[in-house]
């Protein structure tokens, strides 16, 4: 008996043994780490998305991230005098945080997950389908990533292993050229054209994924930064011709910049926020805020909109680009169409048109003076700032959409920001063209295309008598006209090379050229300031190197084998620029 009990004895102390180990073995899910997670399916998918995620923060679209670039171009000036003031006159100092870290952070947060999960995606039994959209995502996010980031600080560390950051050797990495960061991101892109779905698919495919056409458009940009010209033509040829999805112009220009028109059919690619009102309450500034009552909208809007409406009033069309508006009506003589979704001025037309048919909206003309539910009589009751008076800019705000009267700070606008349009494609086709071949009718054509869409006479081909002439008209008319404060603008200027240019940098200060002026019944804010000497302007500030942004002095403080850019270090890029063989095109006047 004593043996018995000796022996039930022992098995019971095995089996609680037995019983504490299984529970000590219980995964807690609330706390995987990155060895337990994403050997399903069902959690690449969730990376994936994690990833997309990280496009929506701070430093990479929802504010500064979209916000810096056409900053540092000519069609926007810094109207508050403050906050993004160095960066408006291109010569911030490495301390600063706002560009110089929080869009390097964030968009080294895009690099992390989706490096994660291409280190994952080969190890998970998928479909062939499954595995190419999962691995083709991220590819695009990572690629997507580094063009922000190669265009914002040039030189920067290149991670495509994710053990690299749990080794101090590697995590550590130094700069990549210009070159080699770019050569990967045309090495992901090609790969992601090959495995993503096109918009046509359907479904999530059409409803802001990243698909085929994305990656297409985005290799496309990498061509054209490079003056890659041929082979940027053969992939803008074919976007055009469908091989990526059918894209096409919307015929009201307004839809791209309107919360119930997302993910048009003019859309290649868009960052997604919630509609305005749909999201919870809390603003997640930085990465390391995660809520489930997330406010899921972006800041754009607090910086672009009226001060007089409660925005931060920061940022303010030039009177450059109004002009430019200005100086060429539709063929019944009405405004541009354009005008009044990019920048938020009084003209008294806009009273006229409120439903009649015009060449721009056949339909019945939707513009009035009337700007977030309120009726305005000048245009300085639409300025960006009550101190310093500015033109508001009326994109990616709802100036015009008037589905509130007053502007709340922070993370809450829900339009999405149409990263790139199928418009684009057409303008970067013309370029291609007359680059290489032009001036030609095949150039004007697509130009012609654009036009129409807002009744716009078409140009001739006989006006254009050389290649400069076109590109001029390109590069300063359409593409402004077009894409006039959206993010691109100061990555066009760099590439083609106008900071390595004595007539072109006389024309950037030219451009931006502004007035502070705090008196209502002065409306000589939007005045022609082009050859006013006594006006000031941002590029007058210019700091060589500075057409990017420095790294910041903490980064290289704590990465010993990282070294400072262009900016840093205030070298001038033209040299470089023209040892690849480029050439800056000379001004001409049109």
């Amino acid at each position: 008996m004593k043996s018995i009990n000796i022996i039930l004895a022992s098995l019971a102390l095995a089996g609680g043994l037995t019983s504490c180990a299984d529970k000590l073995d219980v995964q807690n899910i609330n706390n995987q780490t990155t060895y337990d997670f994403g050997n399903t399916k069902s959690d690449l998918e969730e990376a994936v998305i994690a990833c997309y995620n990280r496009i929506r923060l701070e430093g990479t679209f929802a504010r500064v991230g979209y916000t810096m670039d056409p900053t540092r171009g000519d069609e926007v000036w810094n109207a508050s005098q403050q906050w993004y003031l160095p960066y408006d006159n291109l010569n911030v100092s490495a301390t600063d945080e706002i560009g110089c870290q929080w869009i390097w952070r964030d968009c080294y947060h895009v690099v992390n997950r989706t490096n994660f999960v291409l280190s994952k995606v080969d190890g998970v039994n998928l479909s062939t389908d499954d595995y190419n959209q999962i691995k083709g995502q991220a590819l695009f996010l990572r690629s997507l990533a580094y063009y922000t980031l190669t265009t914002y600080y040039q030189t920067v560390p290149l991670f495509l292993n994710y053990s690299d950051y749990s080794d101090i050797n590697t995590m550590y990495a130094a700069n990549s050229t210009q070159d080699e960061v770019f050569d990967q991101i045309e090495s992901d892109l090609q790969e992601a054209m090959n495995m993503l779905p096109s918009r046509d698919k359907g479904g999530e495919w059409a409803g802001g994924r990243a698909t085929c056409g994305a990656a297409a458009g985005y290799l496309a940009r990498c061509y054209m930064f490079r003056h890659k010209f041929s082979q940027a033509y053969d992939v803008l040829k074919k976007i055009i011709a469908g091989n990526y999805g059918k894209y096409e112009l919307m015929a009201d220009y307004g839809y791209n910049f309107r919360e119930d028109t997302e993910n048009n059919a003019e859309s290649l690619f868009e960052v997604q926020f919630m509609d305005y009102g749909t999201g919870g309450t809390d603003e997640e500034w930085t990465p390391v805020n995660i809520s489930v009552e997330a406010t899921q909208g972006h800041a754009v809007e607090s910086n672009y909109a009226s001060g007089l409406l409660g925005s931060w009033g920061d940022l303010a069309g030039s009177p450059w680009l109004y002009n430019l508006y200005k100086a060429e009506n539709c063929t019944d003589g009405t405004l541009d169409p354009r005008l009044y979704w990019t920048l938020v001025t009084y003209e008294p037309e806009y009273s006229v048109y409120t439903g009649a048919k015009t060449a721009a909206y056949p339909d019945g003309d939707p513009r009035s003076n009337v700007v977030y539910q309120q009726e305005i009589s000048s245009t300085y009751d639409a300025m960006s700032n009550s101190g310093n008076g500015g033109i508001s800019i009326a994109k990616y705000t709802n100036a015009r959409n008037n589905i509130y009267n007053a502007i709340t700070t922070g993370l809450h606008c829900g339009i999405n920001l149409r990263l790139m349009r199928y418009v684009d494609v057409l303008l970067l086709a013309a370029e291609c063209e007359n680059e290489l071949n032009g001036p030609t009718q095949t150039a004007i054509d697509y130009i012609n295309q654009v036009r129409r869409r807002v009744a716009l006479a078409d140009l001739k081909l006989s006006d254009f008598p050389s290649a400069d002439a076109l590109f001029e008209q390109i590069a300063n008319v359409e593409r402004p006209k077009e894409l006039g404060c959206e993010n691109g603008r100061g990555i066009d200027l760099i590439r083609w090379g106008f900071f390595y240019s004595s007539d072109r940098m006389q024309q950037l200060v030219e451009h931006g050229r502004y007035l502070l002026d705090n008196n209502p019944d002065n409306n000589s804010i939007c005045d022609d300031l082009s050859n006013r000497s006594d006006a000031p302007s941002s590029f007058s500030y210019y700091i060589t190197g500075h057409e990017y942004f420095p790294i910041a002095t903490s980064t290289l403080d704590e990465n010993p084998n990282l070294t400072g850019n262009c900016a840093n270090k205030q070298e001038d890029n033209g040299t470089w620029f023209k040892a690849q063989g480029w050439s800056v095109r000379p001004r001409v006047n049109l």
